[in-house]
């Protein structure tokens, strides 16, 4: 027999959103680890917000927040505000009641500045890495660095000639999505800057490839699960992921343990393999012998080890993926290389916590 399709509406509910929300779900080992490392950073809350003045809406659960747009391909703070009025997972999941009502979206903006100032983005990818190590699943010996080209949140025609140009050479018409033909032109980063993110430049992936005005994201992963143990996010220019390599293996815990560092061609050059080697790092980089002698030799080539770690590096490229795919940061949404960082460094950490999730469920499967 057919049923009927009601439509009444229930006057009580009585259940909890943890109630709700299955004991198996995904997001409850992640909403552990993530409780977790936010306690340990309640004193850096406590510096960054006054003693006095109106209670703001806490900063632990505008993080859950961020995570959250992260970790659902969430494209806008205003879809998750949306979300946020009438999907009890993520309610559950940032903190909020089940009838508790959601701030505006310009609060991700107004707080963004301050949780800058205090470098919470940076601290919190601490704390994960560092229950990362606790849980042992970081290797501390052997590591992979490379880069990826993050696209600025800038159009082209935003790129014009940094001295200033008078009304006249403004174009008469277009409106706000004005016509502008550069063809012929020569644009270089020297002579050209956007207006919309002075600092993102023009830069290209090959010889081949379209320029585009981007960042330069740099991680370092490690090479037993691809885990990122270190970030930066630079200006792109020529020499950018080399010294960006060169900051983040000084910063290599372990003292004077010697570790490797592979890499991809790119970083084969002499200048590079000397700084590692005067950092007690091993250089297991791919030689690079197109029309030039690499500055790797056979005294590291014929060791099984570089060859493994020529073959566990490309681990760190899963987080490329992941992150422009899924964290949405093929084309970022923020301006300025800092916010640009913060985004960068938080997709960091989300990538972490779901590759420790799923290392944790299979080691107990």
């Amino acid at each position: 027999m057919r049923g009927e399709d009601r439509q009444q509406q229930e006057m009580f509910l009585y259940a909890s959103l943890e109630d709700l929300v299955p004991a198996d779900h995904p997001l409850r080992p992640i909403r552990a680890m993530v409780d977790e490392a936010l306690q340990r950073l309640d004193d850096t809350f406590d510096e960054i917000y006054g003693e006095v003045g109106r209670p703001s809406i806490a900063p632990e659960r505008l993080l859950r927040a961020q995570l959250l747009m992260l970790l659902y391909t969430i494209r806008s703070e205003r879809m998750l505000v949306e979300q946020l009025r009438y999907n009890l997972l993520f309610r559950w999941f940032v903190g909020l009641g089940m009838s508790e009502e959601v701030w505006h979206a310009t609060v991700f903006t107004k707080n963004r500045d301050r949780l800058l100032e205090g470098d919470v983005a940076r601290q919190f990818f601490g704390e994960i890495v560092r229950q990362a190590k606790q849980q042992g699943l970081m290797s501390s010996e052997h590591f992979s660095v490379d880069g990826t080209m993050v696209e600025a949140w800038a159009s082209q025609k935003s790129f014009r000639p940094k001295q200033e140009k008078s009304d006249e050479d403004e174009p008469k018409q277009g409106g706000r999505n004005r016509e502008v033909d550069f063809r012929g032109q020569q644009r270089s980063n020297e002579t050209h800057e956007s207006v919309t993110d002075p600092e993102a430049r023009l830069w290209r992936k090959s010889q081949t490839a379209e320029a585009k005005l981007s960042y330069l994201g740099h991680v370092l992963g490690e090479n037993r699960h691809g885990l990122i143990v270190n970030v930066r996010v630079t200006k792109a220019y020529g020499r950018a992921e080399r010294e960006a390599a060169v900051e983040m293996a000084r910063e290599i815990p372990g003292g004077t343990k010697r570790v490797t560092l592979a890499g991809d061609k790119g970083y084969d050059t002499r200048e590079f393999v000397e700084q590692m080697k005067d950092l007690n790092v091993t250089p297991h980089v791919a030689q690079n012998v197109s029309g030039r002698r690499s500055a790797v030799d056979g005294r590291t080539t014929r060791h099984e080890g570089y060859w493994m770690s020529q073959r566990r590096r490309k681990l760190v490229e899963e987080f490329f993926g992941w992150a422009k795919v899924v964290a949405g940061l093929r084309k970022v949404k923020l301006r300025g290389r800092e916010k640009v960082g913060w985004l960068f460094t938080l997709a960091a950490a989300a990538y972490n916590l779901v590759r420790m999730r799923n290392l944790m469920a299979a080691a107990t499967a």
